[in-house]
């Protein structure tokens, strides 16, 4: 059997590419748990500064697999806990770019929703279709996409579960850049060189900061972002990059 996610690394940027092509990358639990055990272990390896998520030219990810569950009741769901580990994911600190080329459907946008922003390709699609299965997105889609793209938006996508195209994508702010299908990994592998180039912890604390403005009032967002700013200070990598910048010279980031 082939693995079922392919890891690479290229300097401090890591690539992990989904690997169910005949399944369109239906996410199982054996591709969650592949998925998530690399991404914890990248999360804790120093050497990476950022982490690229992508599937196939056909598909991003389709979907959960819906065989894997369609068997199960509600008291087994719940034992289960069913799709609770992907939190493990969404919470680690290593900044995530998700390159999503063809479609990015049900749990496959939910992944994408997971990363910090999205790089897709002109081609590409995107919906919560779970409603035509009579039941609702459960990895985040309801609670994310309608902090992305806001109330109404988030409605017609999950009440009608119809598909967006990457045009629609990019105005709605479901997407942060569109580019031609071919450049769709190359742009997001660029966009991960650069992230990983900078200062490890001002990165992550920069996506906890923003990931911050989405769950509170606002001064409490203030007052946290400028706690985080505050504690930098006390970073080699803020001492480089002021004193680089002073000098009017590249910064040299030890990125500890």
């Amino acid at each position: 059997m082939p693995d079922l996610i392919e890891v690479s690394r290229e300097g401090h940027v890591a690539l992990i590419r989904l690997n169910r092509p005949k399944q369109l990358n239906a996410l199982n639990s054996a591709l969650a748990r592949d998925l998530i055990a690399a991404a914890e272990e990248l999360d804790r390896d120093t050497g990476i500064g950022c982490l690229v998520v992508t599937g196939s030219e056909r598909a991003f990810a389709a979907g959960a697999d819906i065989a894997e569950m369609a068997g199960k009741s509600a008291a087994e769901m719940s034992e289960l806990d069913y799709f609770s580990e992907w939190s493990r994911f969404a919470d680690l600190r290593i900044p995530k770019v998700a390159a999503v080329n063809g479609y990015a459907l049900g749990g496959g946008c939910e992944l994408m929703m997971m990363c910090d922003f999205a790089i897709a390709g002109e081609g590409a699609k995107f919906g919560q279709p779970e409603i035509k299965l009579g039941v609702i997105a459960a990895i985040g889609g309801t609670q994310r996409m309608t902090r992305l793209i806001g109330r109404a938006r988030a409605m017609d996508m999950h009440l009608t579960g119809r598909t967006m195209d990457a045009a629609e994508a990019l105005a709605a702010g479901l997407v942060a850049r569109v580019v031609p299908d071919d450049q769709v990994l190359p742009a997001a592998l660029e966009a991960a060189r650069q992230i990983a180039s900078y200062s490890r912890p001002a990165t992550r604390l920069a996506r906890e900061a923003v990931r911050r403005a989405e769950e509170g009032p606002l001064a409490e967002g203030l007052l946290y972002e400028r706690r985080l700013f505050h504690s930098l200070f006390g970073t080699a990598d803020q001492i480089e990059g002021m004193t680089a910048f002073l000098e009017k010279r590249p910064p040299v980031f030890h990125r500890t």
